[in-house]
Order: structure tokens, then C-alpha cells, then sequence
């Protein structure tokens, strides 16, 4: 019996190669006996006949594998999309970075291959939740794989406000916001703003203050389970702006309640079995290979 029989593609960016891509993909598939079910958007952005078409919430129980083909923010969209679902993804890259999608477009037949033999690692990632109370009402809500960030919008102009974490008090500043990231999300904004790299399936995540006034302000590692609370300084004269993964936009106001933790569902994610995280890291990042250092026998 094939380890992944029914696959469902994704893309959602209507470009020449990622169409190229998907269309070998297809083609690859069908020739070794598995079933294609696309996801309809998916399917509104190819320009040939589709012969099976889901929304991706008719996807449980429908497919074993999903395969995006994108950049990094295509398997972001459906990633938070499949989390309920269970159902693993695979990443073929045709962005710019590719930390989540990391098969080449020339390799998609020997290393799709390899995956569909049985040949590979799953890792789980945990994404994150946020709700924004005014006055005792949740008026906006938002889920994220890499981060949740508060900064100032348009203005240029500095937020004041108090970070808690597991009901305690942590500090109160003044900044141009914050970075909520998951390990996932270490590579993307958190790490632009001066946030640690997390190993990906580290139980942890990581809070980054972005421009702090004032030079002890450093970034705080915290448990995967932790409790995060910003309360927005009655005293702001702007209205701060929450966003997931660069989405979803929330407008808060002076006195707005932010709660951050973890999601109920962790997102599975497969990749060849020489996947390799520094490797990525080397590659994506531009850190120094092997200097070839002879080591001295005793």
C-alpha cells in the first residue's frame, strides 16, 4: 500500500513558475498511481482542467499529504489552515528564504520521491493565539505559526506598555512594540529585531522588544506553555497594531487587554530525510561552512 496515496496541492500565488511547478508536480504524481485533489484556490489560479477540487476545510479525512508549493508565506496560509486538520505538509520552494519549504523546483521528482517511499522526518511545530479584550469584550482574535508583533502602525512615534507573563508582573516599556515568536518563527522578524535562532521543535518561545528606550531591554526566552499578557498604557496617544504573521491586523486602543499563548493544535511538517536545520541555516543565513581544520591526533 503507498505511504501517501491522496495529495492535496496548495498555492496561492498566481505566478508563471509557481504554475510551472505545480504542473510537474500533477504530472509526477498521477505517473506514480496517486490521487491529485487540489485545494480550490488553488485550482482558480492554474490554466488547465482540474479533475478533483476541495475547499481545505473538506480535506479531513480526504488526503494524507498536503504539498504547497510557494515561498515561506504560502505554507505560513496553509499551515493555519490544515492545523485542525492533522494533516502533514511538505514544501516545495519557490520563494526567496524557503525555511518551510525546502524542496528545489529541479528536485521535486527524486526528492517527492523519496517522501512518498517512506523516506523522511515529520517534526511538530506549536503555533500561537491572541485575543484582544476592550472592556471586557474580545474584539478581535488572530493565529500565527512564526509571531505575533504589536508595533505602532503608520506613526512613527513610540507605545508604552506592561508585559506579564504567567500572571506576574515583567516590565513596563517604552518601544516601537514587541515580538511574540515561536521557535518556527526565530529565523523571520524576531530574528531581524535581534531574537535568538530556537532550534524549530524546541518547546519554547521568545518575546523581542523592537527599538527599547532604554539599553537593559534584551530579549527573554520563555516556556513553550507560557501565559503572556500586554496591557496597553492608558497613557499612548497612538493605537497600537497587533498582527499574525504579518496578517490579520488589529487595532488596539489605549487600555486593550493582549492575551498571547499557545494554539490547541500543533502543524506537522515532513521534509527529506537529510533535512538538516543548520544546514538551512548555513545556506539561508550565509553562515561560514567548514574551514577544513586538521585535527591533531595524541
Amino acid at each position: 500500500m503507498a505511504h501517501f496515496q491522496r495529495i492535496g496541492l496548495f498555492g496561492n500565488l498566481d505566478l508563471p513558475e509557481v504554475k510551472d511547478s505545480l504542473r510537474k508536480l500533477e504530472t509526477f504524481l498521477v505517473s506514480q498511481g496517486r490521487d491529485v485533489i487540489y485545494e480550490r484556490g488553488t485550482a482558480d489560479i492554474v490554466d488547465w482542467s482540474v479533475k478533483e477540487i476541495l475547499h481545505t476545510s473538506e480535506f479531513a479525512g480526504a488526503i494524507d499529504l498536503g504539498i504547497v508549493v510557494g515561498g515561506d508565506g504560502s505554507m505560513l496560509s496553509a499551515s493555519r489552515k490544515m492545523a485542525s486538520i492533522g494533516v502533514p505538509l511538505l514544501g516545495i520552494n519557490r520563494g526567496r528564504l524557503g525555511f518551510l519549504t525546502d524542496i528545489s523546483p529541479d528536485e521535486i521528482e527524486a526528492r517527492v520521491s523519496t517522501v512518498l517511499s517512506g523516506d523522511y522526518v515529520q517534526t511538530r511545530r506549536f503555533m500561537l493565539e491572541t485575543t484582544v479584550t476592550r472592556d471586557s469584550e474580545v474584539i478581535g482574535s488572530g493565529t500565527a505559526v512564526n509571531d505575533i508583533a504589536m508595533h505602532p502602525g503608520m506613526s512613527v512615534r513610540m507605545m508604552t506598555f506592561e508585559l506579564y507573563v504567567d500572571g506576574e508582573f515583567v516590565y513596563s516599556q517604552r518601544s516601537d512594540g514587541l515580538i511574540v515568536a515561536t521557535p518556527t518563527g526565530s529565523t523571520a522578524y524576531a530574528l531581524s529585531a535581534g531574537g535568538p535562532l530556537l532550534f524549530p521543535e524546541l518547546d519554547a518561545m521568545v518575546v523581542v522588544p523592537l527599538n527599547p528606550h532604554t539599553l537593559n531591554s534584551r530579549p527573554i526566552a520563555l516556556h513553550g506553555d507560557a501565559q503572556i499578557e500586554l496591557r496597553v498604557s492608558t497613557r499612548n496617544e497612538l493605537q497600537p497594531v497587533l498582527t499574525c504573521d504579518g496578517h490579520n491586523d488589529i487595532v488596539t486602543q489605549p487600555g486593550d487587554l493582549i492575551k498571547i499563548a499557545r494554539h490547541a493544535h500543533d502543524i506537522l511538517l515532513i521534509h527529506p530525510k537529510d533535512h538538516n536545520f543548520y544546514s538551512v541555516c548555513r545556506t539561508k543565513l550565509g553562515w561560514g561552512s567548514r574551514l577544513g581544520v586538521e585535527t591533531i591526533d595524541d
